[in-house]
């Protein structure tokens, strides 16, 4: 008889010694930046709150994760915020397209205001404590300072919940005085500012977009949801009002029948009277 071997697979270590999420690197080394769900999830709830009174949606446009294109003389270099906004621009490319990324020599109009989300690989040039090496493209910081000349520059951290914001002065980013925490933006009659809430059913510190006095802008959910809660009231409203009406039926109903019984009871005692002889009217007078 033949003896055969069998490999067999070394067995898996125990569940509490294998890497989870915040062992492993979420960020390429080559390009870092958090592709994150959070990365993924507060651009959107500043595009969708980011709804100027005094400019037409049409005139309106905002970067999600876009290169950003800012120098003509090195067309290729680029940058990438999280989020960022220009007004005065149309919404589609030349009317007509989606845009495939932003160019400024081609668009002519420069971002008013850019965000960036603090990530560990990417915070130190975010908030300019990097110097861009010679020869190499500027750091963001420089490009939105200097090159760009962005009105507001706003960083958020999803670690320590801190919002910075800063306010082109002249030249240079001076830190922006915030307002109740919230950064007022005059030039689109809006306020940036930090939300206890919950987006896409996640409870947490949010940035998003307010009025000038710090009242919420809804989103697509919570219009939708403050609609669902209208027609809920309103459909509750419409019953109790039947049921009003239907209650005040009832009770005419129920005069009317009293007011039956009555008459016939009177009808039956004026006969009563009559076989004994007595006239009912004559009582009456």
């Amino acid at each position: 008889m033949t003896n055969i071997s069998v490999q067999h697979e070394p067995p898996l270590p125990a569940k509490s010694t294998l890497p989870t999420m915040y062992d492993l690197p979420s960020e390429n080394p080559e390009e870092p930046g958090l592709p994150d769900q959070f990365h993924y999830f507060q651009p959107q709830l500043l595009d969708q709150t980011f709804q100027p009174r005094n400019w037409s949606p049409d005139l309106l446009f905002c970067g999600v994760d876009m290169n950003l294109y800012y120098d003509v003389k090195h067309p290729k270099w680029y940058k990438r915020p999280d989020w960022f906004a220009v007004v005065g621009v149309p919404r589609w490319y030349e009317q007509s397209d989606m845009r495939l990324s932003y160019v400024v020599w081609d668009e002519k109009i420069n971002p008013l205001v850019v965000v960036e989300l603090l990530s560990p690989g990417t915070e130190d040039e975010d908030l300019g404590e990097t110097i861009a090496e010679k020869g190499k493209p500027p750091t963001k910081w420089e490009v939105y300072e200097r090159i760009l000349r962005v009105p507001y520059y706003v960083t958020f951290s999803r670690y320590t919940n801190e919002i910075k914001a800063f306010h082109l002065v002249g030249d240079r980013y001076q830190r922006a005085e915030l307002n109740e925490g919230r950064l007022s933006v005059p030039e689109v009659e809006l306020s940036l500012g930090l939300w206890q809430g919950s987006y896409k059913k996640r409870d947490r510190l949010w940035l998003r977009w307010m009025t000038p006095e710090g009242d919420l802008i809804p989103t697509i959910e919570e219009k939708e949801a403050k609609a669902q809660e209208e027609a809920a009231v309103a459909k509750q409203q419409a019953t109790n009002a039947e049921q009003r009406a239907t209650n005040a039926e009832q009770r005419a109903t129920n005069a009317e029948q009293e007011a039956t019984v009555a008459k016939q009871q009177k009808e039956r005692l004026a006969a009563k009277l009559r076989e004994l002889g007595i006239d009912p009217d004559d009582l009456s007078s």
